[in-house]
């Protein structure tokens, strides 16, 4: 087993430290409490291309069955994105169980920035800008080129396209990541055509703006949690080397690829843009980078080999010497990277502080893919720990990401072995798991695959439900945002027979939903309780319901708990 997010331990600030002590009381915790979250398990009454619903899982249909069980929502406003067209993600999900808040999260603070212009007074934009006006330099921008708004949105990158045009920026260059992930999984030619226009808009003899490299998002930069340090190799040498299969432009890159109807968006080899046999768009010494992704996870790794001068995870060869700025600070606590356009919310006192105040142990587990959300985004986006002395945080190394479809039930059985050695020694008040089968064999658009990793997740469920039995320890199992409940990226009434055998198949859909969320408590603790009326039930409800069920004080500040005792 690997430990990468748990090496270093969070040393708190004066001001926390006083907080801390000051609300120290004597109540400890009087039942144990198991966060289970399946994650990317929606619920969608549709059975069409609905995983979730074509699986066998009758453990979860037995819960769903029971009184002390509800959906919440995990989208939108509900979690602190902009609007509730915009779909959840692992990241504000986790944000909000730990928190117990709805904070204003990635999207829209980026919007409220740009909006009122606070992004571009910032000394980081003011930095970036003067640093390629007075060497005559190149401003490049490198991110996720759609508008999935989880990872980026393509509107943020045209309002500072124009800006530094505004700005008196001479030279631009886009590098830009392919999506098929959080849209469409052959959807690049709309954000292709998209960038284009704005191009041609701004482009003129005093503003040279064109698009220098891409791939897609799985094959290139884009890897989290150290999962594959190989991926951000290849971007590095595509972005800032120039290295690749050259084309005339995105559009003729993305054409070609087309001819192998396998590749999706975000599965594209990477590319480089040339004229005349030369790249036109290397990364130079005295150049700015910007990296526009305003999400943490896939962000930290490019970050670090653009900004740490003893950068050890691969060769990088020649170093420019550029100024590197993040849309956002994607790691609070290691300051990754250094300069930022725009500040992360500040989430205080996440759940995890609040119980350390009444002593409860705690344990956080997950394989490397999520690995960092039961922990990192879980603590209010604070790396390492709080207390190490009563935390006890256990990574399991996950499989390559390009195997979740052929290995869908990943590391599910080895995450449940884990945890219900832990609840058999009495060795934690409260738990957090998080099983990412849903969630990753979900991105893959595999609809076979991705029933068969929900009947994974069901099958553990199982094992944890017996253990629960076997050690009076109450689940509380729900989930991040939906994903494995819908598949197919189309309508039903255009495919009728779609599940006969030989219909026509819709296109695949690989991201995540709008759907709700289950809400299941099972076990000793949740005898004396039942639901309490909630018509917005979200997922920052459950902090205050995870505190009722163990026991202790509820936390004013947080949401209210979903569960009320019964009357006696």
């Amino acid at each position: 087993m690997l430990i990468r997010y748990s090496t270093r331990g969070r040393l708190l600030g004066a001001k926390d430290k006083m907080w801390f002590e000051e609300k120290i009381l004597t109540t400890t915790a009087q039942h144990r409490v198991l966060c289970v979250v399946m994650d990317g398990v929606g619920l969608r009454h549709s059975r069409f291309g609905n995983a979730v619903a074509l699986a066998r899982m009758p453990t979860l249909q037995r819960l769903l069955a029971t009184p002390l069980s509800t959906t919440l929502k995990a989208h939108g406003t509900y979690v602190g994105l902009p609007s509730d067209d915009d779909i959840g993600n692992s990241e504000v999900g986790h944000n909000a169980l730990g928190a117990g808040r709805i904070f204003a999260q990635g999207a829209k603070l980026v919007n409220i920035a740009i909006s009122d212009g606070s992004v571009f007074r910032g000394e980081s934009w003011m930095q970036a800008v003067r640093q390629v006006k007075a060497g005559n330099k190149t401003l490049h921008f490198l991110g996720l080129l759609s508008d999935g708004n989880v990872h980026s949105h393509q509107d943020h990158l045209f309002a500072m396209l124009r800006r530094a045009k505004q700005d008196g920026v001479r030279r631009v260059r886009v590098h830009a990541l392919l999506d098929g992930r959080d849209v469409g999984e052959t959807t690049a030619e709309r954000y292709v055509s998209r960038l284009e226009e704005v191009l041609n808009e701004l482009r003129d003899q005093n503003f040279d703006v064109q698009v220098a490299s891409g791939g897609g998002r799985m094959s290139i930069t884009m890897d989290r949690y150290g999962a594959d340090w190989d991926m951000v190799r290849r971007g590095w040498e595509t972005h800032v080397h120039g290295k690749g299969p050259q084309f005339a432009s995105l559009a003729a890159a993305i054409s070609e690829f087309r001819k192998d109807p396998k590749l999706t968006d975000q599965n594209l080899p990477a590319f480089v843009i040339a004229s005349g046999g030369r790249p036109v768009g290397t990364i130079e010494d005295g150049d700015s980078v910007i990296f526009f992704n305003f999400r943490g996870d896939r962000a930290i790794e490019i970050s670090r080999a653009f900004s740490e001068p003893d950068f050890t995870m691969f060769d990088r060869g020649r170093m420019p010497k550029v100024f590197y700025a993040g849309m956002m600070e994607y790691d609070g606590d290691q300051h990754i990277p250094p300069h930022y356009l725009v500040s992360p919310p500040t989430i205080d006192h996440p759940l995890t502080e609040y119980l350390l105040q009444f002593g409860v142990r705690q344990f956080a587990c997950s394989e490397t893919q999520k690995f960092g959300h039961v922990t990192y985004f879980w603590n209010g986006n604070r790396s390492g720990y709080f207390d190490k002395s009563r935390e006890d945080y256990v990574e399991i190394t996950s499989d390559p990401a390009r195997e979740f479809a052929e290995k869908p039930a990943m590391k599910a059985a080895e995450i449940a072995d884990v945890t219900i050695d832990r609840m058999k020694r009495g060795s934690f008040d409260f738990g957090r798991i998080n099983f990412a089968n849903g969630d990753m064999v979900g991105h893959t658009g595999d609809l076979a695959a991705a029933i068969k990793a929900v009947e994974a997740v069901d099958a553990q469920l199982s094992r944890l439900v017996e253990a629960a039995d076997q050690t009076g320890t109450t689940l509380v199992i729900t989930a991040d945002h939906g994903n494995a409940d819908e598949m197919f990226d189309a309508k039903e009434a255009d495919f009728p027979g779609w599940d006969q055998p030989g219909a026509k198949k819709p296109k695949p859909k690989t991201a995540h939903t709008l759907a709700p969320v289950p809400l299941v408590i099972y076990g000793e603790a949740s005898r004396d309780w039942k639901l309490a009326e909630e018509p917005n039930a979200a997922l920052a409800n459950v902090a205050n319901t995870v505190i009722d069920l163990l026991g202790l004080p509820e936390n004013p500040k947080y949401l209210p708990s979903l569960i009320t005792r019964k009357l006696v």
